[in-house]
């Protein structure tokens, strides 16, 4: 197959590593912004227009602020929030569903050992936190997780692998109640895992959804269930300390995308807009790195990175790492291999050169625990 030569709108530059659909380089993203914001906006206004979603974070003039995620929308009467999952009726912001105990999403049973971003880790692979968090010293295979797709996002990542989260919250449906979670409980799950999409828009369900499946573990005696979360991090703080805090109580993992370092490159992959968003993800991940020493096994909290081609460099790998082993250098940190997908279709698999450089430098800034997984997808393309 011929190699497919982005070009920089800024810079000229041709290379395998830059894509067209961002249009701008690495160095020019970081070194000339203010020009390469108009370009990389034009993949995110196709992205959100091809869904009806918002283009942008809604900031109305004496509106009322969303505090449900992290996003900070800020809604006029009758308009939604970024994530397309919340709107404003009268002076109340409400679920598209109207009601609080109705979330878009869907559930299934994913059968141990699954394709967890934590499965180096994972109590149901690994048996780590037996006999409190973990059946067998040897995993759980035979048993299921309850995965728990949530049919919205506060990002825009153009390399989505779960995309078609966007027709879910276009459609406004299918429709996930609580009574439906509390269903999927029986003697043969041993955790659920909310992800998406992002469970941030939907964490007030998740998290009341969480509680009382854990009753019902309580009731019919189940030794074992963890509550896992995968996310973007960009969570009201005070939410995503209840998230952590259940994770903990249950042996679950909280494992959370730390998508780059620099603000300029987090706009381009994901769209967001505002420089408060990067800093309060890095806020969420201090928040849950302060509970890591509370539980050493299994680890409370992992970090994941999707190695893209071109984008996630080695300055960006070095501050990210760095910033998380000065966190504590015992949390695991995973690197994770880059398919093409969604609109990101114009840009190599990850190279197996790339993967090994970020565990040498991830290892070099102090981290003991570090991890490349989806190795399959791996290449030589660079």
């Amino acid at each position: 197959m011929a190699e497919i030569l982005g070009i920089c709108k800024i810079c000229g530059k041709k290379s395998i590593l830059i894509s067209e659909t961002i249009g701008v380089c690495v160095d020019c993203l970081r070194s000339h912004y203010s020009k390469a914001y108009n370009i990389i906006r034009k993949a995110h206004e196709f992205s959100r227009n091809r869904y009806e979603l918002p283009q942008r974070t809604p900031s109305f003039e004496n509106g009322i602020k969303c505090n449900i995620c992290g996003r900070g929308c800020v809604l006029a009467p009758s308009t939604r929030g970024y994530c397309g999952s919340k709107i404003r009726i009268n002076n109340s912001i409400i679920p598209i569903t109207t009601r609080h105990e109705i979330s878009i999403g869907l559930h299934y049973y994913d059968p141990h050992p699954t394709n967890c971003v934590a499965y180096s880790v994972c109590p149901a692979v690994t048996g780590r936190g037996y006999p409190r968090y973990a059946l067998t010293p040897n995993g759980e295979r035979g048993f299921l997780n309850i995965a728990v797709f949530h049919g919205s996002c506060n990002m825009d990542c153009l390399y989505c692998q779960n995309w078609e989260y966007r027709k879910m919250t276009r459609d406004k449906k299918p429709l996930l109640t609580i009574n439906d979670l509390l269903e999927a409980v029986n003697l043969k799950t041993t955790c659920v895992c909310f992800f998406g999409g992002d469970p941030g828009p939907w964490s007030t369900h998740a998290l009341y959804s969480a509680k009382k499946m854990l009753e019902k573990v309580r009731k019919i005696g189940l030794k074992v269930f963890r509550v896992c979360w995968e996310t973007n991090g960009l969570w009201n703080p005070n939410l995503f300390e209840k998230a952590v805090e259940l994770s903990l109580e249950t042996g679950g993992i909280v494992k959370i995308d730390f998508k780059a370092w620099s603000y300029e490159v987090y706009s381009a992959l994901t769209g967001i807009d505002k420089r408060e968003h990067l800093e309060l993800i890095k806020k969420n991940i201090t928040l849950a790195a302060e509970y890591f020493n509370h539980r050493p096994e299994p680890p409370l909290i992992v970090i994941s990175t999707l190695l893209v081609p071109g984008y996630i460099d080695e300055y960006e790998i070095d501050h990210m790492t760095k910033y998380v082993a000065e966190l504590n250098r015992d949390i695991p940190y995973i690197f994770l291999g880059f398919h093409p997908d969604y609109l990101l279709t114009d840009l190599p698999r990850t190279s197996i050169n790339h993967a090994k450089k970020a565990v040498e430098i991830a290892k070099r800034n102090g981290l003991r625990n570090v991890y490349v997984e989806n190795q399959w997808l791996l290449s030589s393309a660079y």
